[in-house]
């Protein structure tokens, strides 16, 4: 895992949180699109401008990449080696929507763009609600299509707050043998 995808059904399902932590878990730079692709005070990035920046970070040897943008998707695929696809259900997304909506308020994101104070309106919730499940197809068809023809390249799903936390636990017990087989070396 070298060069990480995050995506995930919604927003809500804790992408940026989780990125955030298996950044430092792995010791890899993490980016995170929304802050790509949202200007100071809610204003987009031109296609242009939110692509060069993707593939400005593509090109790197490693990274972990988060958020899903299906129009710049191609950048991020061609050369990522995991995809790891991240599915809580509906009302836990919505719940944490607000939950974030409510702690922010008033502020931004560490995840956002600059000047992009924290909201929530109508066409948001609407979003949410009527994409969750097309994107659920679609998201399988995206994992599909990833693995078509590299077998090299891996795809994890988790499904729910337990897997996802037994996930980190992994790569944090990986970790700890790793740094600990490192000092043992390091102090003959």
């Amino acid at each position: 895992m070298k060069r990480i995808m995050v995506v995930g059904i919604s927003a809500g399902v804790g992408k940026s949180t989780f990125a955030k932590e298996l950044g430092e878990l792995l010791n890899i730079d993490v980016y995170h699109l929304d802050r790509f692709f949202w200007k100071p005070g809610w204003n987009q990035a031109s296609l242009e401008e939110f692509s060069q920046r993707q593939k400005e970070v593509a090109v790197e040897e490693n990274w972990i990449i988060e958020g899903n943008y299906r129009t710049t998707i191609d950048i991020r695929i061609r050369r990522a080696d995991t995809l790891i696809y991240l599915e809580l259900p509906l009302l836990t997304c919505l719940y944490r929507v607000f939950k974030r909506w409510w702690k922010n308020r008033g502020g931004t994101r560490w995840d956002l763009g600059e000047g992009c104070e924290e909201k929530l309106d109508f066409d948001f919730l609407k979003f949410i609600i009527t994409t969750y499940y097309p994107r659920k197809k679609k998201m399988r068809k995206l994992m599909d299509e990833f693995q078509e023809g590299a077998s090299e390249r891996k795809v994890i799903v988790l499904k729910g707050k337990k897997e996802i936390h037994s996930f980190l636990e992994r790569i944090r017990l990986q970790s700890d043998d790793e740094e600990y087989a490192g000092n043992e070396v390091r102090s003959k």
